[in-house]
């Protein structure tokens, strides 16, 4: 996808977390690009001070990383790009989604394609010869890093959160109260799967409804969590409005409720709400790695009436419930078939569960885990099937 999308946009930018493994994918892709990396602070420098100077040392074809550290630059390339007319210039590269989305509507639109990159999807990790339990999968996370270096996920994502605390929220907003960001960030973590409920979460954390909102606006800003929206439609039943909260790494979600070993997340209270997690990032980054939005909600009514998933393709839906347990049974189908009952053109059913064993009920399918991204690309293929 960013071999193609490179040869059809003079511009093509991959955002999405620290250590995701944007440059190592970059680089590898185009290793004929010269290759600048702006959190050097010489060359930051350079491209503040003089950006034509610097464009013109570089010349095109040039992979730029960590593009947000000199937002400035972005009215310059749009300069260049202009005048050359060509396609296949510049691949950038950006942590901070809100802020370069924003300087990139302003000097890039229509000349750049964006791409998300996120961890490690479930075959990738494979790939890397890194399987494991649904309890090692939950405790180690996906982040390319862990298993490059085998590093422990323990000190790995400690050494993580420090870094983040210490650079990316520095560069995007002041915060004077560290320890209660901290506080709010576990808080989080705690709520995994959970309605946003503002109000509580900055009164557990000791700030004020709106700090609440700001710090959320961060984790979302550098790529740490997530909102997935509800379901609407004019239906009789009331519609829940709230987002649910999700973490972009299950690991770093499981290091920051105290998980230390794989052995204690099979105990956990929450190793229901941290497998629900794995499985919605997983369809999350089933749609960011070939290049699409995300097309994810969920359902929940007012008398309770819930469907963990949503997975919307332009001919059809599918819905999804999440259920950590490793034995199947049949009431894990009810809510699917009554919620298919309103929500219309559900076209697929599965229950993705901590079991093993693929079957085939009449209800819908019972998946584990590693099966899930197959039937997301025989639900996507089918859907765009003629009738």
């Amino acid at each position: 996808m960013l071999v193609k999308l490179f040869g059809q946009y003079p511009v093509v930018t991959v955002t999405g977390p620290r250590q995701s493994g944007k440059t190592t994918l970059c680089r590898e892709t185009f290793p004929r690009l010269t290759y600048v990396n702006l959190e050097a602070h010489d060359r930051r420098e350079f491209a503040e001070r003089d950006p034509r100077g610097f464009l013109a040392q570089v010349g095109v074809g040039a992979v730029l990383d960590e593009i947000q550290r000199v937002p400035g630059l972005l009215s310059y390339l749009q300069v260049l790009v202009d005048e050359r007319r060509e396609n296949g210039l510049f691949v950038l590269t950006g942590s901070q989604h809100f802020g370069l989305s924003n300087a990139i509507s302003q000097s890039l639109a229509g000349r750049t394609a964006l791409l998300r990159l996120l961890p490690f999807s479930l075959g990738e990790r494979l790939t890397a010869k890194a399987a494991g339990s649904v309890d090692d999968l939950l405790y180690s996370g996906f982040y390319p890093r862990v298993f490059d270096h085998e590093l422990d996920p323990r000190q790995a994502y400690a050494d993580y959160f420090e870094t983040y605390v210490e650079r990316d929220l520095r560069q995007l907003a002041q915060i004077r109260n560290l320890s209660s960001f901290q506080r709010f960030v576990r808080l989080c973590a705690g709520r995994v799967g959970q309605l946003v409920n503002l109000s509580s979460l900055g009164a557990d954390a000791g700030v004020s409804h709106v700090t609440s909102r700001q710090w959320l606006t961060l984790l979302e800003a550098s790529f740490v969590a997530f909102l997935l929206p509800p379901w609407h439609a004019n239906i009789r039943k009331r519609l829940v409005r709230s987002p649910k909260l999700y973490f972009h790494d299950v690991g770093l979600a499981a290091h920051l409720l105290g998980i230390e070993h794989p052995r204690q997340v099979a105990t956990h209270p929450l190793r229901g709400s941290l497998f629900e997690n794995m499985v919605i990032v997983e369809a999350l980054k089933h749609r960011f790695n070939r290049g699409r939005p995300s097309n994810l909600s969920f359902f929940r009514d007012s008398r309770g009436l819930e469907c963990d998933l949503l997975y919307r393709t332009g001919d059809g839906m599918a819905a999804v419930e999440i259920k950590s347990g490793a034995t199947i049974n049949a009431g894990f189908f009810s809510a699917l078939g009554r919620v298919a009952d309103l929500v219309p053109d559900v076209t697929g059913r599965a229950v993705v569960y901590g079991g093993g064993e693929r079957q085939s009920w009449s209800a819908g399918e019972a998946l584990p885990f590693d099966a899930f991204p197959e039937f997301l690309d025989r639900f996507e293929t089918r859907s765009r099937l003629p009738a």
